[in-house]
Formats: C-alpha cells, sequence, structure tokens
C-alpha cells in the first residue's frame, strides 16, 4: 500500500466536494441511511427528508414523531427560490386562557395531554411532497415500516431518555409494553420494534394523509386524548392545513443567513448573531472565557426577546423588521455592556 504523505492532501483553501451526488445529515444513523438510499433512487432532496423524518419517528422516538410538528426550509436550485414551510400544529379549540384559569392553573403544564397540539409533521410531509417530491409515499415510508417491523439497535441517548421517562411511560399500558418490556428501560443495543407504529405508517402510505387527520388513526388519537384528560378533537386535525411563507434573515458579515420563521424559534438565531457580530470574536480565542461569555450573554438576550415576542403570527402582530435591524442589535447590545 502506497502511503501518502501531507503535501498529497487537499489544501485547506481548496474546496473539496466529499459528497457530489448527495448528502444525508441527521441524528441516527440509521435514519441518515434511510435518506442516502431514497437519493440513490432517485429521490429529490425532499423526498429524502421524509424518508429521514419518518425513520427518526422510530428510531428516535424521544423527539418529534408523527405526533408532532415540523418546519421547512426548502431551497430550489431551478426556480432559485429559498421556501419556508409551517407544518406546526395549531393549539385544540378547547386551549383556551380562560380553561386553564377556571382550572385553576397559572401556566401551561410541561407534561401530559393538556400541552399536546395539533399534530402537524404528516401534513407537511404530503405538503411539501407535493410541490418537491419525485418518489412515491410508500416508497418514502417503506424504510421507517421496515425499522418499525424488524427492530433497531437501541442507542445510548434513547436509553438514557427512557430511563428518565419511566414514570410518566409507566402511567399508560401502552407505552409501558413499547418502551418497557419486561418492566424496564431497555440497554443500549436492545432490539426495539414498534410494530402499531408500523401499521400506522403503512396506512398513511397507503391512504393518504386524509387517514391520519380523517380517517381512522384521527379517531384513534381523539379517542385517547379525550380518555386521558387531553383537549383535542375531530374538528382540530380535520382543519388541520401546512402553510407557506417567507423565511426570516440576518446579514452576518458576508453571509446571509436564513431561518424559519415565527411561531418557529428561528428568529431566536439571526437574533444572535446580530448581537455577536459587534465583536471580533477570533481574537478572544476559541473557547476562552471572554469567548464563550460573549456567546452565552448573546444567547441568554435572544432568548428573553423569543419569550416576550415570539407568537403565533395570525393572532399577534410580532415586530420582526424592527428585531433585526442593526439598530435594534446596537441598542440590545449596548445595554448587555453595561451589564459584563
Amino acid at each position: 500500500m502506497k502511503t501518502k504523505t501531507p503535501e498529497s492532501f487537499p489544501q485547506q483553501n481548496r474546496p473539496v466536494t466529499m459528497a457530489p451526488h448527495g448528502l444525508v445529515a441527521s441524528s441516527h444513523y440509521l435514519a441518515s441511511q434511510a435518506g442516502v438510499d431514497i437519493l440513490k433512487k432517485g429521490g429529490t432532496a425532499v423526498d429524502a427528508a421524509i424518508a429521514t423524518n419518518a425513520a427518526l419517528n422510530v428510531v428516535y422516538p424521544h423527539m418529534c414523531g408523527i405526533g408532532g410538528d415540523a418546519f421547512w426550509l426548502i431551497y430550489s436550485a431551478a426556480q432559485k427560490d429559498l421556501a419556508f414551510l409551517n407544518a406546526s400544529g395549531r393549539s385544540p379549540y378547547l386551549a383556551t386562557i380562560e380553561y386553564f384559569q377556571t382550572s385553576g392553573m397559572d401556566a401551561v403544564p410541561l407534561r401530559g395531554l393538556l400541552p399536546v397540539t395539533v399534530p402537524g409533521a404528516v401534513d407537511g410531509w404530503f405538503e411539501a411532497h407535493h410541490r418537491y417530491g419525485n418518489l412515491s409515499m410508500p416508497t418514502l415510508l417503506e424504510p421507517a415500516i421496515a425499522y418499525a417491523r424488524e427492530g433497531y439497535p437501541i442507542s445510548h441517548i434513547l436509553s438514557f431518555k427512557i430511563q428518565e421517562a419511566v414514570p410518566e411511560l409507566s402511567r399508560f399500558p401502552s407505552s409501558q409494553n413499547l418502551f418497557l418490556p419486561g418492566g424496564k428501560a431497555p440497554r443500549p443495543g436492545d432490539l426495539l420494534t414498534n410494530p402499531g407504529l408500523a401499521e400506522s405508517f403503512v396506512k398513511i402510505a397507503r391512504d393518504g394523509r386524509d387517514v391520519f387527520y380523517r380517517g381512522e388513526i384521527a379517531r384513534e388519537i381523539v379517542k385517547f386524548a379525550q380518555e386521558n384528560g387531553g383537549l383535542l378533537s375531530e374538528k382540530d386535525l380535520q382543519e388541520t392545513k401546512s402553510t407557506w411563507g417567507k423565511p426570516v434573515s440576518t446579514a452576518y458579515r458576508d453571509y446571509t443567513v436564513y431561518e424559519t420563521a415565527p411561531n418557529s424559534q428561528g428568529l431566536a438565531a439571526l437574533l444572535i448573531l446580530n448581537l455577536l457580530e459587534g465583536y471580533d470574536l477570533s481574537s478572544l480565542g476559541y473557547q476562552s472565557p471572554d469567548h464563550l461569555h460573549l456567546m452565552v450573554e448573546a444567547k441568554k438576550l435572544a432568548f428573553a426577546d423569543r419569550n416576550r415576542y415570539i407568537s403565533d403570527p395570525e393572532r399577534v402582530q410580532i415586530p420582526t423588521a424592527e428585531l433585526l435591524s442593526k439598530d435594534y442589535a446596537a441598542r440590545r447590545r449596548a445595554g448587555y455592556q453595561e451589564d459584563t
């Protein structure tokens, strides 16, 4: 075998194309592989994203599943257009301020059925697929169905998250049987199956998004919610609809950075960049005390603005343009400098 010398390595200032035919990145290797397989079959980037997301529903269930929501940023090279798809589910009609107040609550609880919003992810899959997809939905959901039916090895993080959630998972026979086989959390490497989720994916692939929002799955979701103190109704699911819009952006030095618009938290990342733009971070040394201090304080200010302003843009007027202005960042930075 011939040994390469350092001189033969690519120069740092020379662009290197490591994946000229496509790249998929996710938090689990099996989900990323599902996306790559779809690209190999001739699928679009959106096709691969749907397959990856569906696979994550199975192998990474402690994050967002088909009962959750999704925000999309999709760039079309052919049209030179960047689109934003909001597939976040709205609150149930019954989840009013008056409901929580009369129930003796001064905040929405973090656990249980009361904070559950209408699932938006599945509608987002079909909406994005209608505009940008190429392969059929059964093809895209095939990897997720296989993982759910045949099983997948538990990751260290999932094992930890299940152990952390044992009290909540033990409340319902369904979650207990699924995630606590034998009455205890599975160890890393143990094989876990999810036949119920596999069957749901089969129905979605065969019958489309309506089976989830108007058909059998919708009725099961509402039945479980109402039997266990939740607020979801059939009307909530029937009226679910993802919406297309424009992303938000800011200029950071020589770059334009795009993020998902409210009601997502994408605005916070742009606020952080605007605040940090006023400092020469490279002169401070990577992860030096001063470098970390500036990063942490900028994040604290941005998150304070997030908590104050980000809400439902259909209900609240959010001053997005003002928040993203350089003048606003300078004013916030001045206050921050006084606190340092």
